[in-house]
């Protein structure tokens, strides 16, 4: 039986499966038709969301407690746009290159939007759209790329457990502990699901 209540999560992050398209990479990149992905889904790759006050995440409850429950220790503001960025397209380039992390990437967005794409188990790549409101986990080793949506802007709070470790490893990346931890975690562990409940 499925609850008729909305997840709130709804108004502030979408997900669906991109097209093969190559125009430019700001655009939404829908599959016609469209085919959305869920919560449950994105949680499955290890990817974790939720919605949170944007205008009082200073004072945030619930924001405190992720960072109280999962020992984030440093934050820090990454206003992303042509005004602010400097070597702004550069950047926008090298953020939309395949990469992956040795350590969880935690994105808030406290303004404006953009789109995370990760790639799922069979390598298909899913766009995660992230409105103000919205915070995303990415786990480390996880191939994923960012870009701005057509608005061209987003403020967003980045949080990591102790020191900041800004470096991007482009794939290929596969013999790296942490690649190799999230393929066990994540990847294997769902084929082996598949294979004791039937595919189902």
């Amino acid at each position: 039986m499925v609850s008729s209540d909305k997840d709130p999560r709804e108004e502030v992050l979408q997900a669906w499966y991109m097209n093969d398209s190559d125009e430019d990479q700001r655009l939404p990149h829908h599959k016609e038709p469209k085919e959305f992905v869920s919560f449950d889904k994105l949680a499955e790759l290890g990817v974790l969301s939720w919605k949170l006050d944007a205008d009082n995440y200073e004072t945030d409850p619930e924001l405190k407690k992720i960072r109280e429950e999962r020992g984030y220790t440093y934050m820090d503001v990454c206003e992303v746009c042509p005004e602010k960025l400097p070597n702004y397209e550069q950047k926008i380039i090298s953020f939309f290159e395949e990469h992956l992390h040795t350590d969880e990437e935690i994105r808030f967005c406290a303004a404006g939007s953009g789109y995370f794409d990760v790639r799922d188990r069979n390598e298909a790549w899913i766009r995660v759209w992230v409105k103000k409101g919205g915070m995303i986990i990415l786990p480390a080793g996880i191939y994923h790329r960012f870009t701005l949506d057509e608005n061209n802007y987003i403020k967003a709070l980045r949080f990591f457990v102790g020191e900041p470790v800004w470096t991007p490893h482009n794939r290929p990346n596969d013999h790296l502990p942490a690649r190799q931890q999230y393929v066990k975690d994540f990847v294997e562990k769902d084929v082996a699901n598949h294979a004791v409940d039937g595919g189902a």
